[in-house]
């Protein structure tokens, strides 16, 4: 390969030819936009740098494959070309990104919490993934089109101040998405050591490789998610050839009536949050693709990459869960934790099942790297001094932060994801409906100026936004249901956790009227 430079209207490029002469993926910001970035607001007068840094800084930005951009805004010069691989890459990194552990125990809480038979949960999960799928592929088609990232592209839809507040949300869920990735993949390599290995010897190594990995930045990335599926989705079928003679496909459930209803409902929506918690990221992944790239496109590649992998994981955890009641080693692996349990269906092929175990724990992996690199971005969004400080800095903050956590909870793993889960699913889907909201109803075809993305001035003041977006909050506090608190209206319908949909219905009724108040008064 050779480096090749080139100057556009006061831009410098450098693109990286490969041996047919094809440029590939450019990591580094424009020159101008990096000093506009480094600048911004006169951060730099009041933060000087010292030289020592500033050289160590520029040695690691120089590292080959390294990605030196934060959020500064990718023109469409600097894109790389259109190709058919990277449309498959699409559809290949959610799916890679997702055919992980945590996805397992979600799923799990169907039989084992809900007590729900396998037919029950089957249907909720497909469907449930399905539906939290629809909404992070609408925003993933923000990514080509702008060039930014998605906190970024919330400016445009929520206004410069009111989208921090869903960027700090973000980066909390991102982090604890990451936090059960190292927990999970801890008690899975413990239990292949059959103990000698402690949990936290197990977060270790998951969070040393997605440092690496993310402090890099995308190009490794997409090259980590291009082929860790294949031996994710090897052992993955390997487990079912093994474990599949205990799934009890005709277990039933355990209630009628309301209650059976309130507990389908629940489950349905644990097996939504998941897919649906990618929308406040989606867009960060698509920021080289070119400009022209079809919306279409990547929303059914990302829709498909995403519904394949969780509807997958997902009914292999539900057949887990279901034979926990008839295999009586399975019910004693499963007091252990829920990485005892994946060991123990592989149990019969003794040395090759503990080896496929070692993969699969692995493979979470693959889903810490883009939360954490995400995580990492959402930070210099948050304000014009953490801007200043490099994304690969923040990236190595927020692993230690996944880590300590991680340590922290290794004991409590289904009730951080039960009520995690649920808090994260709220918000998530409120932003969707803002956004959607305010591009079908009141953009229109206008479309943005997107090279705008610092300017206060031209995004929407915000007010509307933030007003229905605590309106969808107030409902979700109704409506939901937790370990911790109960809503009145969860209460009136049995218990189920009808937070969200109560959520919607407050947000789809309040954000149209004041938005339409709000541009009539400030006009923007």
């Amino acid at each position: 390969m050779e480096p090749a430079s080139s100057s556009n209207g006061g831009h410098y490029q450098t693109q990286t030819l490969d041996e047919k002469g094809i440029p590939q993926l450019s990591a580094t910001a424009s020159r101008d936009e990096q000093f506009a970035g480094a600048t911004e607001h006169g951060v730099t007068d009041k933060l000087p740098v010292p030289s020592t840094w500033r050289r160590v800084n520029s040695r690691i930005e120089n590292l080959a494959g390294f990605e030196a951009r934060g959020i500064t805004r990718v023109l469409p010069e600097e894109r790389q070309p259109p190709s058919t691989a990277s449309d498959v890459q699409v559809a290949v990194m959610w799916y890679s990104a997702n055919i992980s552990l945590n996805n397992l125990a979600a799923a799990m809480l169907g039989p084992l919490t809900y007590q729900l038979g396998f037919l029950d949960c089957a249907i909720c999960a497909v469907l449930g993934a399905f539906v939290g799928s629809l909404t992070t592929a609408y925003m993933s088609i923000w990514g080509p089109q702008s060039g930014n990232r998605t906190m970024v592209v919330l400016r445009f839809f929520m206004g410069y101040w009111p989208s921090k507040i869903l960027c700090l949300l973000n980066i909390i869920l991102m982090i604890g998405y990451a936090t059960i990735d190292g927990i999970i993949g801890g008690q899975v390599l413990s239990a292949v050591s059959d103990g000698k290995m402690t949990i936290i010897v197990g977060i270790v190594i998951v969070s040393v490789v997605c440092w690496v990995v993310a402090v890099f930045g995308m190009a490794i990335f997409h090259k980590y998610e291009r082929y860790s599926w294949l031996p994710q989705t090897i052992a993955l079928f390997v487990l079912i050839g093994s474990a599949g003679a205990y799934f009890d496909a005709s277990a039933p459930s355990k209630n009628t009536g309301a209650l059976l209803a309130a507990q389908r409902l629940s489950f349905f929506n644990i097996c939504l949050y998941v897919p649906n918690s990618w929308a406040g990221a989606a867009s960060d992944f698509y920021v080289y693709y070119p400009e022209k790239t079809s919306k279409r496109k990547i929303f059914l590649l990302t829709l498909i990459g995403l519904w394949t992998s969780f509807s997958f994981v997902y009914l292999i955890a539900i057949g887990l869960a279901t034979g926990v009641a008839n295999s009586p080693a399975w019910a004693a692996a499963n007091n252990i934790d829920s990485g005892a349990l994946i060991v123990a269906g592989y149990e019969p092929l003794k040395g090759f099942g503990r080896f496929c175990s070692v993969v699969v724990s692995l493979g979470v992996i693959a889903n810490s790297i883009p939360s954490t690199y995400s995580a990492a971005l959402g930070v210099q969004v948050l304000g014009r001094y953490a801007k200043v400080v490099p994304r690969y800095v923040w990236s190595t903050v927020i692993v230690l932060i996944e880590f300590v956590l991680a340590v922290a909870g290794r004991e409590h793993l289904f009730t951080i994801f039960q009520n995690f889960c649920a808090l994260m699913g709220y918000w998530a889907m409120i932003m969707v409906l803002i956004v959607l909201m305010e591009h079908v109803m009141f953009r229109g075809r206008r479309g943005f100026d997107w090279s705008r993305w610092e300017d206060k001035d031209y995004q929407p003041l915000g007010l509307a936004a933030l007003a229905a977006f605590l309106v969808g909050w107030v409902g979700a506090v109704l409506g939901m249901a937790q370990a911790w608190y109960t809503g009145p209206l969860s209460d009136l319908a049995s218990g189920g956790d009808v937070g969200l949909w109560i959520a919607c219905g407050f947000t789809i009724v309040s954000f149209p009227p004041l938005r339409a108040l709000e541009l009539k008064v400030f006009g923007r």
